[in-house]
């Protein structure tokens, strides 16, 4: 049975994420980490979804059915789990978040402990577990060996002094003023509590959580209401999180969004001059702009792409040695720091180059221009090889003949398709990726 997505487990909760699968996928999970048990112990966090306190219940109930002792950690961002999966001991993370997805949705993702997302080849063997009645039903502790759970409040404060060490200790944010985005997510206490202790004048927004509202209309998918902040407040920068504050999206002095293949090209070359570029290698996806490549290529810096997610960015991160990867969405990883994409690590770093350029937001981060790119998502029922559908051929080898870059491929978090094209002329692109959509639509609806 397949389970995993791009990006763990997600669904609809209630409907694809139930307490039955949850307490069977928990079962099999605890089944793959004892075969690698260090200390019997797992770490559970959560956002800040309603449906959270189901999914947890039902984990921990899993786990401690197959003799593990469960840590709760409660609402905490996804990437202070893979951090405090590894600086606890714990043989194993289970995050409970549905990332950017409406709170209707929820998820579970799984970090090794060492902190780094699950590969391929561990969800594989996770899903043959999964379909193992026999072994399932055989493998419940009774006595003694029936695992434990507590629960722990305070273990916040390490991972915001984590964040904090990664902030050069000869900079300050004294006199700058930032609007803070929380999307009413898991980030909603660790976010101003990082920025004020390191004495910047905070405003923080979107930072009450209700199990309903996280990311409506807020947070890095709907930047609008932060732009608008940046610029009643004056501020000198705006972040936005996500719902699992893994993600990062930056808005200038001028309430202007940064592009994240900007930011992620400014972020390399400060990097570089700091020392800190491994290799001199940057690791984006097969998104990211093609002007991107030739900044860094100015610079000096090799680019490499990987697949989409930020789990693959860091496979390549680990490869190639390279300390410094991304994704046009918003997921960067500081390899020295974390391992995953960190959206408060990220907005650290952004500090530490606006402050030592002594320039405006608005201008450090507007270094080079982006050829035009298009994408359109399009909403489908049923995910249909792209090579079975007639024509569909026809239409890439003329976009290909064009000089047009593409790259079509269906979410594997929703049931969406996505649609990239990019091209130096605009209008070619524009009529092109219409073309294309329309095409796509008739053939998939």
């Amino acid at each position: 049975m397949k389970i995993f997505g791009t990006d763990g487990v997600r669904g609809k909760a209630g409907i694809d994420i139930t307490p039955i699968l949850t307490i069977k996928l928990g079962i099999v999970a605890g089944l793959y980490f004892r075969k690698h048990s260090i200390t019997n112990k797992i770490l559970v966090g959560k956002d800040t979804r309603k449906s959270g306190y189901m999914i947890e219940n039902a984990l921990v109930s899993a786990l401690t059915s197959v003799g593990y002792d469960v840590i709760q950690v409660g609402p905490m961002p996804t990437p202070s789990i893979a951090f405090l999966t590894e600086d606890m001991r714990c043989d194993a993370g289970i995050m409970i978040s549905a990332s950017h997805n409406p709170y209707e949705d929820n998820g579970i993702k799984f970090f090794n402990r060492f902190g780094y997302k699950l590969d391929e080849s561990a969800e594989v063997e996770i899903e043959k577990l999964f379909d193992n009645e026999e072994l399932i039903e055989s493998s419940y502790k009774t006595g003694l060996e029936i695992g434990s759970s507590k629960r722990i409040d305070d273990v916040i404060g390490r991972y915001i002094v984590h964040i904090k060490n990664s902030f050069p200790k000869n900079l300050t944010l004294q006199g700058i003023r930032v609007v803070v985005d929380a999307a009413n997510g898991a980030g909603y206490k660790v976010a101003p509590t990082i920025f004020s202790e390191l004495g910047a004048d905070v405003v923080v927004i979107n930072n009450k959580p209700n199990g309903y509202n996280i990311n409506e209309q807020c947070g890095a998918m709907h930047p609008l209401s932060l732009s608008n902040e940046v610029r009643r407040y004056r501020a000198d920068i705006g972040f936005a999180l996500d719902g699992d504050a893994d993600r990062l999206v930056v808005v200038d002095n001028k309430g202007n969004v940064v592009d994240g293949d900007k930011l992620i090209g400014v972020l390399g070359v400060y990097q570089k001059k700091i020392g800190g570029l491994k290799n001199n290698k940057l690791v984006t996806t097969v998104m990211s702009n093609l002007a991107l490549e030739e900044y860094l290529k100015k610079n000096h810096i090799e680019l490499i792409r990987s697949n989409v997610g930020d789990k693959y960015v860091c496979d390549e991160m680990q490869k190639n040695g390279a300390s410094l990867g991304g994704e046009q969405s918003g997921h960067i990883i500081f390899g020295d720091y974390a391992k995953t994409g960190d959206g408060l690590l990220s907005a650290l770093q952004v500090m530490a180059a606006l402050n030592e350029s002594g320039k405006k937001s608005s201008d450090l981060f507007n270094a080079f221009e982006l050829y035009p790119q298009k994408l359109i998502n399009l909403n489908v029922e049923q995910k249909i090889p792209l090579d079975c559908i007639t024509g569909y051929e026809e239409k890439i080898q003329k976009i290909s003949s064009l000089g047009m870059r593409h790259l079509i491929r269906y979410s594997g978090t929703e049931n969406k398709l996505r649609i990239l094209l990019e091209g130096k002329d605009k209008t070619l692109l524009e009529s092109n990726i219409k073309d294309l959509s329309e095409f796509l639509k008739n053939k998939l609806s």
